[in-house]
Parts: C-alpha cells; sequence; structure tokens
C-alpha cells in the first residue's frame, strides 16, 4: 500500500485549491515555561521561575492553522472578546496564512487557557472562559450563511464553550447546499450533529455517549448503530495507542497507531479534523483521508502543546 505522505502528496495540488470553512469554539492558549527547583513554604506546591513564554491559537483556532499549514485555504469564522487575549488571536492566525471572522463581544472576554510548564511537565493549566450571548451566535448564523457557497466543506470544531448553539442548523444548512460537513464533538447530547458527513470522537468521547464496550466487534456493533440513528456518513474514533477506526455503511475500517514517542496529545484532534477536512475537501476516498490523518497525528503528538503539521513532515 502506498505510504500516506506519498497519498498526500498525490492530492497536494488539489488540496491547494481546497476552500475551507472553519466554525467554533476558538482560545488563546498560553504557556509559561520555567524552572521549578523548590517547594513554597507556603503551601505544598512548586515554585516556577518563568524564564520564557508562548502564545498560540487553540481550539477552532488551531483546526484552522492546521488547515493552512496543509496548504488549503483556511477560513474561521467564531466570537471573542473585544480584548487583548482576542487581538493576539487574529495576528497570529493572520501570520499563520487563516481569514478570519471574528464577532467580537465587549462582555465576553476571550477563552483562555494559561499552562504552566517545569522542565517539559505542564504543572498548572488555569482556564478563563464566558459563554457568548445568543444574540452574538445568531450573528455567526448569518455570516455562516453568507461564507457557505464560497467553502468546499465545513468543520465544526466543538469544544463546549457555546459558540455552536447553532451547530444543527449549520450542519442541515451545510448539508442542503451539497458540503460535506465534518464534527469534533463535545459531550453526551450528539442528536445536535445529526446528518453530519463525519463526527470525529476520541476514545474518551465515543465512550462518554456509547457506554463501554468489550472488544472491537462490540465497539462496531455501538458505532453503527449510533451512525444509523444519527444519519451520518461516518464515525471516526480515534483510540490513541490503538490507532483509528473508522465506521461507514460499508463496514469498519481499523488501522494502527504510528509508533512513535508521545510527548503531548493537546490538540491531535484538531490536527486529525483538519486533515481529514482538507483532503475530502480535495475530493480523495475517505479511507485515504484516514490514513493520512492517522499519520499526521503521530506527527503532532511529538511536539509539545498545540501544532500543526506540515506536507513535508507528512514526507
Amino acid at each position: 500500500m502506498t505510504a500516506p505522505g506519498a497519498q498526500f502528496a498525490a492530492w497536494r495540488d488539489a488540496v491547494a485549491r481546497t476552500r475551507v470553512l472553519v466554525v467554533g469554539d476558538v482560545m488563546l492558549d498560553r504557556y509559561w515555561f520555567g524552572d521549578a527547583e523548590r517547594i513554597s513554604p507556603e503551601a505544598p506546591v512548586p515554585v516556577v521561575r518563568i524564564v520564557r513564554s508562548e502564545e498560540r491559537p487553540g481550539g477552532a483556532a488551531n483546526v484552522a492553522r492546521n488547515v493552512a499549514a496543509l496548504g488549503a485555504q483556511s477560513t474561521l469564522l467564531s466570537v471573542t472578546g473585544a480584548d487583548e487575549p482576542g487581538a493576539v488571536l487574529e495576528r497570529l492566525l493572520a501570520g499563520d496564512g487563516v481569514r478570519t471572522l471574528f464577532h467580537r463581544d465587549a462582555a465576553l472576554p476571550t477563552t483562555v487557557k494559561l499552562r504552566v510548564i517545569g522542565r517539559q511537565q505542564q504543572l498548572l493549566r488555569i482556564d478563563f472562559e464566558t459563554a457568548p450571548s445568543r444574540e452574538l451566535l445568531a450573528e455567526k448564523l448569518a455570516d455562516f450563511d453568507r461564507l457557505l457557497p464560497d467553502a468546499d466543506i465545513v468543520l465544526l470544531s466543538d469544544y463546549g464553550k457555546g459558540g455552536l448553539a447553532h451547530i444543527a442548523t449549520m450542519i442541515e444548512r451545510a448539508r442542503a447546499a451539497g458540503r460535506p460537513v465534518l464534527v469534533d464533538p463535545k459531550g453526551e447530547d450528539w442528536a445536535k450533529y445529526r446528518g453530519a458527513t463525519i463526527v470525529t470522537p476520541n476514545r474518551a468521547e465515543f465512550r462518554q455517549v456509547v457506554g463501554r464496550w468489550r472488544d472491537d466487534g462490540e465497539l462496531a456493533a455501538k458505532a453503527q448503530a449510533l451512525r444509523d440513528e444519527l444519519g451520518l456518513g461516518a464515525l471516526l474514533v480515534t483510540r490513541s495507542e490503538e490507532g483509528m477506526s473508522l465506521f461507514t455503511a460499508a463496514g469498519a475500517d481499523h488501522i494502527p497507531a504510528l509508533a512513535r514517542e508521545v510527548f503531548d496529545v493537546s490538540g491531535a484532534g484538531d490536527t486529525v479534523i483538519a486533515t481529514l477536512g482538507v483532503l475530502i475537501g480535495a475530493g480523495a476516498p475517505m479511507g485515504t483521508a484516514m490514513r493520512v490523518a492517522n499519520q499526521a497525528a503521530g506527527v503532532v503528538v511529538g511536539k509539545l502543546g498545540t501544532a500543526t503539521v506540515t506536507p513535508d513532515e507528512l514526507r
């Protein structure tokens, strides 16, 4: 079988013409790196002396930058605060080649995840977040309708932060327009994802909805039952060290994880849905897209924090 990197190379020109619309919850990932060499006299916690910091787009913003890194045309629609983190996100994404359309809400702080890293280990994460107003989300839906005709495929990145309250309507309108819709899900209520082309849960997210399974046979039965119930074209379950499993009307397709050191799994799901999206949007078969996405995930887990994969790395 052709290696995934070569499979991506065969579609590279088509990927460059592919227009991807990403919608979902965005956040700013901040990293404070330092030395943790002593314990605080005030409490049994390490004292971290910060020596440097980094900022990266997270959530749906990381999906959009992964799309751009693979060479496709990336547009991101979301909601942020009218604040400094929102401005930083916009600047970072512009540098990554992502076209952004942010609805700014002065009453809404942009979601920020602050991670404190000592000796390359995450010691603490602090989240700043507030759900956006329904009025602002209604405005975003109008922009979705305006952007949809110029998109080849739609990626909906649900991080459970409230920015996709109209996701069922978006899926319905995208499918009516003949656009494939990929969803990275969150939570137990998947009825809102009804009719999506592909839903891409990780193992824990899938277990939260269908319960535990004893073996691959029971996993397949649960997946196909859920796929039929929700009218999904496919379910792609990412299973960490067990690889990926794709469930379609034709049956199940299991592929093993690539053997490499796992450094950080945060953002791996963003890379998976982005890679799937650019290839399916370019016209590649679903099986090809899954295998390249599996390789992309294998690359990105070897990096610290939310990261991207380039075509050269897929080689």
